[in-house]
Parts: C-alpha cells; sequence; structure tokens
C-alpha cells in the first residue's frame, strides 16, 4: 500500500497561483531547497511540487526563521552561555581599564566636541568683520577669511573640553 501524499502536484506556475507569489519567487525557494516531485528539465518537462509538502516546507522555515540559530543541543546551549558569559566578563574588565566606553559617554564627549567646533565657527565673523571692511580684492577676502576658519578649527582642536563626573 502507497503512502498518499495530501495536496496537489502543480506546475511551477499553478504553485505560484496557490500561494500568490511571484515566479521567481519560487526559483527562490527552489534555490533554498523547498521540495520538488519533479525537477524540470529543459523545455521538455515541467517543474511539479506538492502543494502539503510546499506548505510544510514554508512553515518550517517560517519556524528557522524565528528560532534563528538557537540549538537544540543542551550541550551546545551550555557552551554558548559560558563563551556569552566569558564575552560578559572581558567586555566589563575592558571597560574598567578604560579600553571601551559607553556609547552615551561617547555620544556626550562627541557632542561637547561639535559645541566647540561651531562656537569657534560662529565668532569668525565678529573676528573678520574688521580685516574683511572694504576688501575689495577677492582673492585677499578669501585668504583672510580662510585664514579665520583655519584658526577656529585649530583652536577647536586644541581646546581641552573638561569630562563631566559620570556616577
Amino acid at each position: 500500500m502507497t503512502n498518499a501524499v495530501k495536496g496537489q502536484n502543480v506546475s511551477r506556475a499553478g504553485l505560484a497561483d496557490v500561494f500568490g507569489v511571484a515566479l521567481t519567487t519560487i526559483d527562490s525557494w527552489v534555490k533554498k531547497g523547498c521540495p520538488v516531485v519533479v525537477r524540470g528539465h529543459g523545455k521538455g518537462q515541467e517543474w511539479k511540487f506538492n502543494t502539503a509538502q510546499i506548505s510544510s516546507w514554508l512553515q518550517d522555515e517560517a519556524v528557522d526563521r524565528a528560532t534563528g540559530d538557537i540549538p537544540d543541543d543542551m550541550d551546545e546551549l551550555k557552551l554558548r552561555k559560558q563563551k556569552a558569559e566569558t564575552e560578559l566578563a572581558e567586555l566589563e574588565l575592558a571597560e574598567k581599564k578604560g579600553e571601551v566606553a559607553l556609547i552615551a559617554e561617547f555620544e556626550r564627549a562627541q557632542s561637547m566636541v561639535f559645541a566647540a567646533i561651531r562656537a569657534n565657527i560662529m565668532n569668525v565673523p565678529q573676528r573678520a568683520v574688521l580685516q574683511l571692511l572694504g576688501e575689495t580684492d577677492e582673492r585677499t577676502f578669501k585668504e583672510k577669511l580662510k585664514a579665520e576658519l583655519i584658526l577656529a578649527l585649530e583652536t577647536s582642536a586644541e581646546e581641552e573640553l573638561e569630562e563631566e563626573e559620570i556616577e
């Protein structure tokens, strides 16, 4: 007695119709390893798929995506846990040594740097106005303005930013 498989055997186009997807999606499924009843060869033989097998395969794929790469083996899970605990301990040690910083600390430092740059750049017009007043030579005007911008950026680079205490 043969084992009857539920579902219908359909062509590639029929499978696309049943599941409401494009033919390119069916091709993608085949590349990912979906079950095939008959592999089409050239123009003479059509692909055949069983709708029940494909439905089951799609459910398995969804479960795999939802669970990620979590293994079922308890020994492997214990090893992963130990590895994660080791990595966490190493990260905490690196933080205490000052080798790494929290993102919030980095963002606060960057904010202070950008504020200093902005303040120095915003002072350029006040410093440059007297030098540029009445200047008619375009080249001289650009050189003086460029010199003021360079001075503002260099001042920002040399400025020591006070670090706030983090508690």
